[in-house]
């Protein structure tokens, strides 16, 4: 499945979502990128909304790191991989 292909809530915590989607994207918050360099790509990379990615972003910023993304491990990387294209700090991991 193609990343941002579906619809996932970010923290989803229903046990057949972590049973098929045990990896998330996680973002985390620099003083290098403007917001709308975040939300451009986060869409890039998801194919989100431009609210659903300015929320994200948004929770970046405050809270230092959010999910943007969750899926199987292949998925997750792809999204880690669109996001480090302009230098962003992402890790994958197993939720």
């Amino acid at each position: 499945m193609k990343p941002g292909s579906h619809e996932m809530i970010e923290n989803e915590t229903g046990t057949q979502a972590e049973l098929d989607n045990p990896w998330q994207t996680v973002l985390f918050n620099d003083e290098v990128h403007s917001f709308g360099e975040v939300i451009l790509q986060i869409q890039k990379a998801t194919g989100y909304s431009l609210e659903r990615a300015e929320g994200i972003t948004t929770r970046v910023h405050l809270n230092g790191k959010a999910v943007v993304y969750i899926g199987n491990k292949e998925n997750c990387e792809k999204v880690a991989g669109v996001l480090k294209q302009i230098q962003l700090m992402t890790q994958v991991e197993k939720t």
